[in-house]
């Protein structure tokens, strides 16, 4: 029986094999979360923490199940809910495409609070490691937005325009500037997480909300708009770009509430043992 594979026999396919199709999406993703189970537990001592490996893989589950389920139900609810109202079983069908950033980082920040609480450590610490692979991550994804064509940037003349399948004229790559973005926000956050010490649990954090929400508003602009637009004066706001100014004003409180440096923080878990016993990694 021979097996049939063949690498990239669509756009958006990026193996087949014995007809079964592996998007450019999953690889991604998986590399994604591959780079956050390599990093991860090198740059925990950064911040204290010393969890085992099936610590960071209970970490990294929740970490999948909060991006999918999250960035998944933010699309259906900001983006497309009269057509999902209609179809809710396309729902469930994540390889028709459809996903939120926003809606992702509410479902990760949620399920990494519960997962730190179940393994008794600071949330806080754990999202200031987190946050430079999840910057990589996205960048990753911003990639697969690429290979697929999909959320194009606007017309343009500028030498490095491109033709994106489906639209005329020369586009902006915004997804490529967008990929360029999350790396110097994870280059950023990485430095910050090294060189800045001793500092306050949550602050690296911060700085990552505050630089991807800043850049994500900027890079907006050279993107083709889609959902809701609102025009302040002569300034037009996208949904997307809308939807990033909460997570610059979270990003700006935090920046202020853990602002300040506490060697204290460091080496150590900071939620007290449970009574009658110390506490276990």
């Amino acid at each position: 029986m021979n097996l049939m594979i063949t690498f990239f026999p669509t756009r958006q396919i990026f193996i087949e094999i014995a007809g079964l199709l592996i998007s450019w999406y999953g690889v991604l993703y998986l590399l994604g979360f591959a780079s956050v189970w390599f990093l991860c537990p090198r740059l925990q001592k950064q911040r204290g923490l010393a969890l085992t490996a099936d610590e960071w893989l209970v970490i990294i589950l929740a970490a999948m199940a909060g991006v999918l389920i999250g960035g998944r139900l933010g699309y259906v609810l900001l983006y497309e809910p009269s057509y999902y109202l209609n179809y809710p079983l396309e729902i469930v069908k994540l390889w028709h495409g459809g996903m939120a950033s926003h809606g992702g980082f509410i479902g990760v920040g949620a399920a990494l609070w519960l997962v730190s609480r179940r393994l008794r450590i600071d949330p806080w610490k754990l999202f200031d490691v987190v946050v430079v692979p999840a910057a990589l991550a996205l960048a990753g994804g911003r990639l697969g937005n690429f290979i697929n064509g999909e959320l194009y940037g606007t017309v343009t003349s500028v030498p490095w325009g491109v033709v994106m399948p489906g639209v005329a004229g020369l586009r902006h790559p915004v997804q490529l500037y967008a990929v360029l973005k999350n790396i110097i926000v994870a280059v950023v956050c990485l430095w910050y997480l090294y060189r800045i010490q001793p500092v306050r649990p949550g602050r690296v954090l911060a700085l990552f909300l505050l630089l991807y929400s800043t850049l994500r508003l900027i890079t907006g602009f050279f993107r083709e708009p889609d959902g809701l637009a609102v025009s302040f004066a002569n300034l037009t706001l996208a949904q997307g770009q809308l939807l990033t100014i909460p997570l610059l004003g979270l990003g700006l409180y935090l920046w202020s509430r853990h602002s300040g440096s506490s060697a204290s923080f460091r080496h150590r878990r900071s939620l007290p043992p449970p009574e009658g016993g110390p506490m276990t990694n």
